[in-house]
């Protein structure tokens, strides 16, 4: 079964996945720190938005917006590799923490946005981590129910109010 192509799209909003490489242990409270601190450190060298990410422990996700002239596949080779060195450094490691390949979908329309962010953040309650979204410290869900600042600040955005606005020129 051959890869499917890449789009090669700037100015939009993706849902992203990073799942561990075979072979890697769980990751922990110490490595989602790491993490947090290496997608911050990612985000002061290069324009891009963060709106919605929840950390688990074998993949993350995230909504991530790049800025021209950044591809989603920059910013995401960039969290990647500098995760890595620290998360390596911090259990004493080498190699691939990551799988090379990660998902993306382009969101299209605010309803599906909006059905990212809920899925996002409800996965530590289907993961059965939690019973409720808002005690997984390790997401965005503080953010956006208004309780005490998290580990790594989003952006926040104004999307229309109608759910079937799009969220891609063209």
């Amino acid at each position: 079964m051959s890869r499917l192509r890449r789009l090669f799209l700037s100015d939009c909003y993706f849902f992203v996945t990073c799942n561990l490489a075979r072979g890697r242990s769980l990751l922990g409270e110490h490595d989602f720190a790491s993490l947090a601190r290496s997608i911050e450190s990612c985000r002061t060298s290069h324009p891009f938005q963060l709106t919605a990410w929840v950390f688990l422990p074998d993949h993350w996700h995230g909504i991530i917006y790049p800025r021209r002239p950044l591809t989603i596949s920059k910013v995401l080779k960039s969290i990647k590799l500098t995760s890595t060195s620290c998360i390596n450094r911090l259990r004493g490691e080498s190699g691939e923490l990551w799988q090379g390949r990660f998902f993306d979908h382009a969101l299209r329309t605010v309803q599906k946005y909006h059905e990212c962010v809920h899925y996002i953040h409800q996965n530590p309650v289907r993961r059965e981590l939690v019973e409720r979204a808002e005690e997984w410290k390790w997401s965005s869900m503080g953010s956006y129910s208004r309780r005490e600042q998290i580990s790594l600040p989003i952006d926040y955005i104004q999307l229309p109010s109608d759910p079937h606005t799009r969220l891609i020129r063209g």
